[in-house]
């Protein structure tokens, strides 16, 4: 759709560095199916804002050419283009479009609604969470009520993006008892994954795998929300994870990654006895 705008802002390194274009390839792990084409965060936000602010011509599936004059029109255009032929840049944008966008909660909800089930990808989650800043300024209720339907969802990536949502901006005082219980009650065995599980480093990029039990990025989303919680609520975070109906499996990644975070490296991740 905007591919045309994004290929000149490939870096040199991407192209014509195999083991750096791997190495990036393997971080993203994007489904086999889903096109990457190499650009970093920066450009993308960069292209996000031109497009908001000045619009572009983009390319629709008949072959036709669109001039778009704002960040709307361009979402517009994203909302009736066949998702799966969207390159993994282009979903990113697109996320970062409906952030920069000057509207009503209840136009960004309904934007959202369309986008959150293109989301097939850790990364293109968490790039749209952790720059929807309009979250943090925005009735806690309201968010709270909105994300309920994808805690609910059956699919793996609608339900990372009801816990990354709350990981950056529901983990506060007010909050953090319903987002433990609301993870608590998860069940994994009900949520749908496109990525299968392997034993040790996949055999190439993007073969749609990965090396924990489904799904997996539901999974490691949790452990990552309760050790950010540890840092900013160590005694309520340990109680609550060393008495909880959490996985084993989930409580282990959730140790792993709170001793790998310099914020809690130091800091006892359970009860003891």
């Amino acid at each position: 759709m905007i591919q045309h705008l994004l290929l000149p802002l490939v870096c040199d390194r991407f192209t014509n560095d195999a083991r750096y274009r791997e190495g990036h390839l393997r971080v993203v792990n994007a489904l086999p199916s889903r096109k990457v084409l190499g650009l970093h965060t920066p450009k993308m936000k960069l292209m996000a804002k031109q497009l908001s602010r000045c619009g572009g011509e983009v390319l629709m599936p008949d072959g036709g050419r669109t001039g778009c004059c704002n960040g709307r029109e361009v979402i517009h255009c994203f909302e009736q283009y066949p998702s799966e032929a969207l390159c993994y840049e282009e979903c990113v944008i697109w996320g970062f479009l409906i952030n920069l966008e000057k509207c009503t909660v209840e136009e960004r909800f309904s934007m959202l609604s369309r986008f959150v089930p293109v989301m097939d990808n850790w990364a293109v989650c968490d790039a749209y969470c952790a720059n929807a800043k309009w979250m943090a300024r925005l009735s806690k209720d309201q968010l709270w009520n909105f994300l309920q339907q994808w805690f609910s969802s059956g699919r793996e990536f609608e339900v990372r993006f009801a816990i990354v949502s709350s990981l950056c901006y529901l983990l506060c005082d007010d909050w953090i008892d319903f987002v433990f219980a609301r993870i608590e009650v998860l069940d994994y065995t009900m949520i749908l994954s496109e990525y299968r599980t392997v034993k040790g480093k996949p055999k190439s990029v993007q073969e749609g795998s990965v090396q924990g039990i489904s799904p997996y990025y539901v999974r490691m989303g949790v452990a990552w929300l309760f050790a950010t919680a540890l840092a900013k609520y160590p005694e309520k975070t340990r109680s609550f994870v060393s008495t909880s109906a959490l996985p084993a499996d989930v409580v282990k990644l959730y140790v792993r990654k709170a001793r790998e975070s310099f914020r809690t490296k130091n800091v006892t991740p359970l009860e003891t006895a």
